[in-house]
Parts: C-alpha cells; sequence; structure tokens
C-alpha cells in the first residue's frame, strides 16, 4: 500500500467516531415519528450491515422519507459539534498523509450534515474532494462515489485505496475495482482488521 498516491476514506466509523451522535440523531428521529427509542449499540451495529433495510430497521419504513432528514438534520447540526471526535492520532495521520498523498472522502452521510461536521473538527482543509450519498443516484456498496473520485483525478485505479470500518466500503471498493483496507475502531467488530490509527500510517508508509 506503500506505492498508493490516492486515499479514498470512509467517515462515520472511520475518520470520526460519531457513534453517540448517530444513535441520539436516529432515536430523536424516531421520537418525532412516534417510535420507541432503541439501544445505542443495536444503531451501530446496524449501521454498516449490508443485509438490513436501514430505513426499515431504523424508522419501520420502506425507505428513507424527508419527514426522516428533516428530523435527522435539525438534531444532527445542533449537536455535532459536541457529540463527535476524531479517532486518536488520526488529525496527526491526516496532516501527514496529506503532504505526500491526495486524500477524499466518500461517504453516505448527506453533505448537509457532513460538511459542517468536518468543518467543525477542522478536517476539511485535508480533503480535495468529499463525496456524498445525496451527490450520487446509489451510495456504497454502489461504486458511483468511488468512480466520481477515481473520475475527478483522473488517475489509474491502481494508484488508489478505499479505507473503512464496514462492509459497505469494502464492498464498494470492489465494485469499483479499486484495492481496500479494513479498520476495526469504527461501528463494527472485524478480524484480521488494521487496529489502531498507527498501524495504519505505518501500512501506508507514512
Amino acid at each position: 500500500m506503500r506505492t498508493k498516491t490516492h486515499i479514498i476514506f470512509d467517515m462515520d466509523g472511520t475518520l470520526i467516531d460519531s457513534s453517540i451522535l448517530l444513535a441520539n440523531t436516529i432515536n430523536h428521529v424516531r421520537k418525532c415519528i412516534g417510535l420507541v427509542e432503541l439501544e445505542a449499540d443495536s444503531i451501530t451495529k446496524a449501521i454498516n450491515d449490508t443485509t438490513i433495510n436501514p430505513a426499515q430497521f431504523f424508522y419501520e419504513s420502506d425507505q428513507f422519507e424527508p419527514i426522516h432528514e428533516k428530523h435527522f438534520q435539525e438534531y444532527y447540526l445542533s449537536n455535532h459539534h459536541t457529540q463527535t471526535k476524531l479517532y486518536k492520532g488520526m488529525d496527526s495521520l491526516l496532516e501527514k498523509l496529506s503532504e505526500s498523498h491526495s486524500l477524499s472522502i466518500a461517504t453516505n452521510a448527506y453533505d448537509v450534515s457532513t460538511m459542517p461536521l468536518l468543518e467543525a473538527l477542522d478536517i476539511k482543509k485535508y480533503f480535495d474532494i468529499v463525496v456524498c450519498a445525496n451527490q450520487v443516484k446509489i451510495p456504497k456498496p454502489n461504486p458511483m462515489m468511488l468512480e466520481r473520485i477515481v473520475s475527478h483525478y483522473k488517475e489509474d485505479k491502481s494508484q488508489f485505496v478505499m479505507i473503512g470500518d464496514g462492509n459497505r466500503d469494502i464492498e464498494a471498493a470492489n465494485n469499483a475495482k479499486i484495492d481496500s483496507l479494513l479498520v476495526d475502531w469504527g461501528f463494527s467488530d472485524h478480524k484480521d482488521a488494521i487496529c489502531d490509527v498507527d498501524e495504519l500510517g505505518k501500512i501506508l508508509g507514512v
């Protein structure tokens, strides 16, 4: 992986520990639409579960509706600056990587919540391009996000690696035919994954 020049990061669970925020936000939406709260652990585990319909699991709906997004954003944007944090060592890693690599983000979050969060944590400056779920027809694990990023740089796919904490990230990379790395400090529990940020930096050669 030391020869890779372009690194695509997932956001939630990879760069940013937003587990508390996401659990609280989803439960806020549930309360607003008359549903009982879910356990926080069940929410974070479901975020990366590609076998479920997330709209059905979180909101008992066949698909996400505008009312879900409205309530989601009202809580998320009011609390993202107090209920999130970077994973330990991530800011330093991004700073080092940005000196020798091109960095981007592919996230299934919407841009209206993603951009303020990146600004609040002071890491937006490290990324050339951020592709969010509402900017493509189909989000991860579909390869559209990653293909848009590759197209932005106009470089061969062999130069790219996708880094994420969930199956959606790895499947998206496989579907886009680019390499990937799985980390184990996010919302999932994996075997044979990268266990800490320092280890990831060594693999990437910084």
